[in-house]
């Protein structure tokens, strides 16, 4: 294993471990070739997947085909999109990567000095951009009929709502597993060998935490094995409709009691130039205002299987099977592992993340018991999930370092491939609703 280890002034060090290039995995030695020859580099989020090679296979394979692959947008117009996106977050990683692909993409230059200086087709999409970033639920059919009369097709629509959900979701992994600029960015990084007896405290880095001060020690392992053991084995009969509305109200009233994280840093000059509305950001469902005009989401009324899948697939050929592979791998990955202990089945744990972060969204699945939320997720876990999936650029070390300290690096980043794709499926949830809504 590899350290980034900081090389310029004034910034701080990545504090976590990346795949080796040199890995003696096959599978992963052959994915991290592949991408070099895609994109003309190795970056440090595809090194940090290598930890889990099936699913990386999956997400490269679908980042090709929205930024290289098919489709009615131009390439110069899909990384400025990207762009856009990850500025939202202030994702300054992910922005540096685009702008550099967005002039090799034949890009005009002048683009890059904000939105003043691009074509008024994309600069209409900044209003999209940042509901579907924040507050995903206030996206409905008059964004579409918007949009259209700017000359969008539909086509071109969905094609930019899946890369901007993709880049918002990504910069959620990006700040979560603490991804720091490559070696040929400002502020980048060199590798080096990390030794045993190094300081791991960075302290330069920020000593802002997220986390509740007043949050419970973390139970561990063993005791979370038991309790999955105890939901596996239950008798308890199955919860009522009303009953199961009720759990998934109590975790979204809880939700929303949870501290907000931590101050919002100052946006740079390079980021702060693409953003539009910089204070529109993520307020709890709970406190969402008029509740007629948004109200719970029912996945049984439209689920990613039966509904958002085959309009993805219709209006921009192969997406959907792409995104429903991938949606697939990382709900469903297990090496049947939890820290030291092997054999375990995980699937309660994973399902109560994934269901946790829709709940964030107001997405209610009512096949899921809630109840298991509580049961599964400690506090100082939920708070973690919501800081990465709502707030990111707020995450700091310190909350890192503070949750699932029993955990191995690799599932750590396991847990954060979960929440980027269960942000992803929400978030296009919704904004594949208000395109179907506009069709019909």
């Amino acid at each position: 294993m590899v350290r980034l280890e900081f090389v310029a002034s004034g910034s701080y060090k990545v504090y976590h471990g990346i795949v080796p290039v040199s890995t003696s995995e096959d599978q992963t030695q052959m994915l991290f070739v592949d991408a070099f020859l895609q994109n003309n580099r190795l970056d440090h989020v595809t090194q940090l997947m290598g930890y889990h090679p099936n699913y990386l296979e999956m997400f490269l394979r679908t980042q090709q085909y929205l930024l290289r692959g098919d489709g009615p947008l131009p390439f110069h117009y899909r990384h400025y999109i990207a762009i856009m996106a990850a500025s939202r977050h202030q994702c300054a990683y992910l922005i540096h990567l685009h702008e550099q692909e967005f002039i090799l993409q034949g890009g005009d230059q002048d683009w890059l000095k904000g939105p003043a200086f691009i074509p008024t087709k994309l600069r209409k999409l900044h209003e999209v951009n940042k509901i579907l970033a924040h507050r995903p639920w206030l996206f409905n059919k008059s964004h579409i009929e918007g949009l259209r009369k700017e000359a969008w097709s539909v086509s071109e629509l969905v094609q930019a709502i899946v890369i901007m959900a993709h880049f918002h979701a990504l910069s959620s992994f990006v700040f979560g597993c603490g991804i720091k600029n490559e070696p040929d960015h400002h502020g980048g990084f060199t590798y080096r060998p990390h030794s045993p007896t190094e300081n791991s405290n960075d302290s330069d880095y920020t000593s802002d935490s997220s986390s509740d001060s007043n949050s419970e020690p973390e139970v561990g392992i063993e005791i979370l094995m038991e309790r999955m053991k105890k939901l596996k084995e239950s008798q308890e009969e199955e919860p009522t409709e009303e009953e199961r509305r009720k759990r998934f109200e109590k975790v979204e009233f809880q939700s929303a009691e949870l501290t907000k994280p931590g101050k919002k840093p100052s946006p740079k000059a390079e980021i702060i130039k693409y953003v539009q509305d910089e204070e529109f950001c993520y307020i709890d469902f709970t406190k969402r205002g008029c509740t007629e005009e948004a109200p719970t989401f029912r996945a049984n009324e439209y689920s990613w299987d039966d509904h958002g899948f085959s309009i993805a697939n219709r209006l921009y050929s192969e997406i959907g099977n792409l995104l429903d592979e991938k949606f697939s791998m990382a709900y469903n990955l297990t090496y049947y592992t939890m820290g030291e202990v092997i054999d375990v089945d995980t699937s309660a744990f994973r399902r109560a993340i994934w269901y946790y972060i829709h709940c964030l969204y107001g997405i209610m699945h009512d096949d899921y018991d809630y109840g298991q939320v509580n049961q599964l997720l400690e506090r100082n876990l939920k708070q973690y999930i919501k800081t990465v999936t709502c707030y990111p650029e707020r995450l700091t070390k310190k909350d890192y370092d503070n949750v699932m300290k029993e955990f191995k690096h690799s599932e750590k980043v396991h847990v954060n491939l979960m929440l980027l794709e269960a942000r992803l499926q929400g978030e296009l949830l919704y904004a594949l609703r208000g395109v179907m809504q506009y069709m019909t």
